[in-house]
């Protein structure tokens, strides 16, 4: 779960202590311009070197040596559809971070409103952080394949559930999920994220009352953690399958279309 924080409350707070901006873009969108006081933590780093998600030593390492300690309360922002953000936020999480705020303004919107952008990569100070690994959030494999009640969320594109999209060597879903794709869940006119009532339609549009819990899913997980942030602003019980379709294909589990 994280809190939404406006522009002007992120202002306030750069360059005080006790507070840490993380920008969770890539190096190279950081190094194209960043928040005064940014530090970097781009997906990469919380990655394998089988490109999943790291063991929690590894996530923890990644956050304490850019100065996120156990007294510091993170602050994320992003650009575009707010992907990086909410993988970050769902990480921080899974942690055991509860503390973790997102700027609901797009870093795009705070660039044209003129808002200081600096250039230069930001010194960090390691700092100690403790794991409280939440478990409940995350979802296996073998979870998925033998989940009884829920719903299993699509949070890809319509193409790539139907199979249309043939860049997967086994195009479609995994059987039973449904389509809700995470584009859905994108804000509008410099937003991050759509507003509750914009969800609520979604989830209703995709048949899935209101306190069913419901797993999410994507490709890689990181789409897919745009709708675990927006569902769980809303109140459901929502875990993300970060192996996801991938892993899923890889697996030689069944695939509809």
């Amino acid at each position: 779960m994280a809190t939404f924080v406006t522009a002007d409350w992120v202002a306030e707070r750069i360059g005080q202590p006790g507070y840490l901006i993380i920008d969770p873009r890539s190096a190279m969108r950081y190094l194209m311009g960043h928040l005064r006081g940014a530090v970097s933590v781009p997906y990469k780093k919380l990655q394998g070197p089988d490109g999943k998600l790291g063991p929690p030593q590894q996530l923890a390492t990644a956050f304490g040596d850019a100065g996120l300690g156990d007294d510091v309360t993170p602050i994320l922002y992003d650009h575009q559809d707010g992907r990086n953000a909410a993988m970050a936020a769902w990480v921080l999480a899974y942690l055991g971070r509860d503390d973790v705020h997102i700027m609901d303004l797009r870093y795009e919107a705070w660039k044209d409103e003129g808002r200081e952008v600096l250039y230069r990569p930001v010194l960090t100070r390691t700092a100690g952080f403790t794991v409280r690994l939440n478990p409940a959030i995350r979802t296996s494999l073998d979870d998925v394949a033998h989940r009884g009640t829920g719903n299993l969320v699509d949070a890809r594109s319509p193409e790539e559930f139907s199979g249309e999209f043939e860049a997967d060597h086994r195009p479609g879903h995994i059987p039973g999920a449904v389509s809700m794709p995470h584009a859905d869940l994108a804000g509008g006119d410099g937003n991050l994220y759509a507003d509750g009532d914009t969800v609520r339609e979604r989830l209703a549009r995709a048949g899935i009352a209101e306190g069913e819990p419901v797993i999410a899913y994507c490709r890689s997980g990181i789409r897919a953690a745009v709708t675990w942030l927006a569902l769980a602003q809303v109140g459901y019980t929502v875990s993300l399958y970060d192996g996801s379709y991938a892993e899923w294909m890889d697996s030689d589990q069944p695939v509809e279309t």
